[in-house]
C-alpha cells in the first residue's frame, strides 16, 4: 500500500463528501487510541480550520484524557473535554432493571455518539466514524454508539495497516503503542476481550492460513454480529421511490 497516494485518496473522499452533504466541517470523539488519531489526521487535512475532536471520558483511564489532549495540540484541532460520568450514573439510577456489566459498558459508547451528534448538528459538521476493517468485521463495536457515524474513513484498514499511516501521519509514538482497548473498563483491552488477536484476523481477511480453531472463531463472531452491519431490520423492501 502506498501510504501517500491512501491517505491523499482517503483526503480526497472527505472533502468530497462533506462537500456533497452540504455540511461544514467534521467531529470526531478522541479517545486516545491510534484510530481516532489517525482520523483525526486524515480529517485535520482535508479540513485544516473545520475538525473538532470531543474527549469524554466516563470513568475513564486519565492516561486516555491525556493522550487524546496531546493528540489533537499535536495536531492543532480545536477540542473540548465533556464528561459524562454524571450522564452514566443518571440512566443507571433511573432504570429500573438492575444492568450486567455488559449493558453498563456500552451506556457509555451510545452517550459518546449522542455527545457528538448534538455538537455536530449545532456546527453543521458530519460525525466520523473511527472503526478499522477487522473491528467491524468481527462486530466489536456497540450498535448506534461508535457504530454510528456520517462517515468513516479507515473501515476497509485492517489493523496493521492502520498502524502504518499512523507512522506515516506522524501521530504520537506513545498512541501508536498503546495496547488496542476500548476503555469500556480499567485494564480492558480488546485482544483479551475477544480473545482473537488482530494480527490473526488480518492474516485471516489477507487470506492466509490460521489456525483452524481462530478461523472458526473469526467466521463465528462475523456471523453472529451481521445484525450490526445493518441499519435496521425491514419488514418488506419498499425498494426506490418513482418519480
Amino acid at each position: 500500500m502506498s501510504h501517500n497516494l491512501e491517505i491523499d485518496s482517503r483526503v480526497k473522499f472527505l472533502q468530497k463528501y462533506v462537500k456533497q452533504a452540504k455540511s461544514d466541517g467534521l467531529i470526531l470523539g478522541i479517545s486516545g487510541g491510534k484510530d481516532s488519531a489517525v482520523v483525526a489526521a486524515l480529517a485535520k487535512r482535508a479540513f485544516p480550520n473545520n475538525v473538532y475532536g470531543v474527549i469524554m471520558p466516563c470513568y475513564s483511564l486519565k492516561e486516555d484524557v491525556e493522550h487524546g489532549k496531546k493528540l489533537c495540540e499535536a495536531l492543532e484541532v480545536e477540542y473540548e473535554v465533556v464528561d459524562l460520568s454524571k450522564s452514566y450514573d443518571t440512566i443507571l439510577e433511573s432504570v429500573k432493571e438492575p444492568l450486567n456489566d455488559q449493558a453498563k459498558s456500552n451506556i457509555k459508547p451510545r452517550l459518546r455518539m449522542t455527545t457528538l451528534y448534538a455538537i455536530a448538528q449545532q456546527k453543521n459538521y458530519l460525525v466520523l466514524g473511527t472503526g478499522n476493517r477487522a473491528e467491524i468485521v468481527l462486530g466489536y463495536f456497540t450498535k448506534y454508539g461508535d457504530g454510528g457515524s456520517d462517515v468513516n474513513p479507515i473501515s476497509d484498514l485492517k489493523v496493521h495497516q492502520v498502524f502504518d499511516m499512523a507512522r506515516e501521519l506522524n501521530i504520537p509514538q506513545e498512541i501508536i503503542n498503546k495496547p488496542p482497548s476500548a476503555g469500556l473498563w480499567e485494564g480492558q483491552t480488546d485482544e483479551q476481550e475477544l480473545g482473537i488477536r488482530y494480527s490473526d484476523v488480518d492474516d485471516f481477511l489477507d487470506g492466509k492460513e490460521v489456525d483452524p480453531k481462530v478461523r472458526e472463531k473469526i467466521i463465528s463472531k462475523y456471523k453472529a454480529t451481521e445484525h450490526k452491519r445493518q441499519t435496521f431490520a425491514q419488514y418488506k423492501d419498499i425498494g426506490p421511490l418513482k418519480f
